[in-house]
């Protein structure tokens, strides 16, 4: 029964993970949030680009030394020891439900362009705890399920977004795009400050090699789909970014609420660009949270086997944690709900604020690690060009995630280390049962005074004769 719902991914189920992770509901606003700052931020997002790349072929890389499920974790583990895994682990898997629930609310919009009515905050919390509960369900089914809608979800909104991208090029007008940077300061500035803002447009990146496990061939895989998946969202980002600042003018894109359905508006006329726009965005959102709701039980999964996150992790049927998914969806849900409850200035904005800093613990960890096996491994085994590149792209990951930690902001950097920290009380809680538990298994196995009255006498054959002369 489980065989027939547990399917290991292929290249191009492990590629659409990727895809979709890094794609979400973010894009769809992405070239009005960085427009202020003028063309400058094309540049910002190259430069992020290549760093991006950089981080994917380390995951690749780093994948081929160790293809088991959970990525960073257990690269963060095997290089650093029990507590940096566990900080790793425990970083992603808070990034993972907070930002499910982020998504969640963010399909309610997209939703309301589709089916226009007088919305109720009830109804609006119905839409997103259904947006968290389909993938769920499809996660619950199996890996062979959450393979199925991953990958019908990244085609379906990747086709439209690469046709808006490359149409959109032939509509291109340069007079639309304003100046190099719109600031009064330097263009160095502004690029920076652009890039404060796309970032995270990449955390997705190590998809691939959290479920490494679930992957066929991942010595192999992992790494190909790592950078496919990156390298085709990167298309898709610089792609619809340029169009859109080349088809809508400078001025209105400023202050523009949907980026793309003006730039669809402009390009052909009429206002059906809203409504492209939406379908688009709603499978986008439903395909990043199909996965992410697997990455959040995968790292948990991992952690739980070496006794560094509860036993009931470990649960998992037709290839999925479906423990660690119950209790992400769980966790998620009540974000959504206190959202609805106490507004805009609550809790929930808090905590998806500390999500910006927590997923940039286990990437840095993670180059980190890579850096440690290449300067602990065997010089003599390892080719010298081989090294240097390696190392290179290892450092290079490490800076761009260093950059990502200073992007976030002194806030969430601030809060991120304080809900960090709180998780040094679950792992005192864990580590003092599994000392407890090895104390037990050693105290069982000695051997009781019973066991050496039963140890006969040595026959006196044995014996050695004494010494004579």
């Amino acid at each position: 029964m489980d065989d027939r719902h547990t399917r290991r991914f292929g290249l191009g189920t492990a590629t659409c993970l990727v895809m979709g992770n890094i794609i979400g509901g973010g894009i769809f606003l992405l070239p009005a949030s960085v427009a202020p700052f003028g063309t400058v931020s094309l540049v910002a997002f190259g430069v992020l680009t290549v760093g991006a790349v950089a981080l994917a072929l380390v995951f690749g890389r780093l994948a081929e030394r160790h293809p088991d499920t959970g990525g960073p974790y257990v690269y963060a583990r095997e290089a650093f020891g029990d507590f940096a895994g566990f900080l790793s682990a425990w970083s992603y898997w808070t990034m993972t439900w907070v930002s499910n629930a982020a998504l969640a609310v963010a399909i309610v919009g997209y939703v309301h362009v589709l089916l226009p009515g007088r919305p109720t905050d009830a109804t609006d919390l119905a839409i997103a705890l259904g947006a968290l509960w389909l993938p769920a369900l499809a996660n619950f089914a199996g890996t062979r399920y959450v393979g199925l809608v991953q990958t019908v979800s990244t085609v379906l909104k990747f086709i439209p977004l690469l046709f808006i991208a490359v149409v959109g090029l032939f509509f291109f007008d340069p007079a639309n795009l304003g100046s190099f940077h719109e600031g009064s300061g330097s263009a160095l500035g502004e690029m920076s400050a652009a890039a404060a803002i796309l970032l995270y447009s990449y955390v997705g990146v190590e998809s691939a090699a959290m479920s490494a496990g679930e992957v066929r061939d991942p010595e192999r895989n992992v790494g190909r789909a790592t950078v496919l998946g990156t390298i085709g969202s990167a298309v898709v980002y610089l792609l619809g970014t340029v169009a859109v600042f080349g088809t809508v003018a400078h001025d209105k894109l400023v202050k523009s609420q949907a980026p793309f359905s003006d730039a669809v508006n402009a390009m052909f006329g009429g206002h059906w660009g809203g409504t492209v726009v939406a379908i688009a965005a709603v499978v986008s959102i439903i395909g990043a949270l199909n996965g992410w709701t697997l990455m959040s039980a995968q790292s948990p999964y991992a952690a739980a086997k070496d006794g560094l996150f509860p036993a009931p992790f470990l649960t998992k049927r037709r290839g999925v944690p479906t423990f660690g998914v119950l209790a992400a969806v769980v966790l998620a849900s009540a974000l959504t709900v206190i959202n609805y409850l106490i507004g805009s200035g609550g809790v929930f904005e808090i905590l998806v604020l500390i999500t910006t800093f927590s997923a940039t613990v286990p990437y840095l960890l993670a180059a980190g690690a890579q850096v440690y096996f290449l300067l602990t491994g065997r010089r003599d085994k390892v080719r010298p060009a081989r090294f240097a590149r390696d190392l290179t792209l290892a450092l290079t990951a490490f800076g761009f995630t260093f950059w990502l930690v200073a992007g976030a902001g002194y806030a969430a950097i601030y809060q991120g280390v304080l809900f960090l920290f709180a998780g040094i009380l679950v792992y005192a809680w864990m580590a003092a049962r599994r000392t407890a538990r090895q104390g037990e298994e050693a105290a069982t196995s000695l051997p009781t005074p019973a066991d050496h009255e039963a140890v006969p006498p040595p026959a006196a054959s044995a014996a050695v004769p004494p010494h004579t002369t």
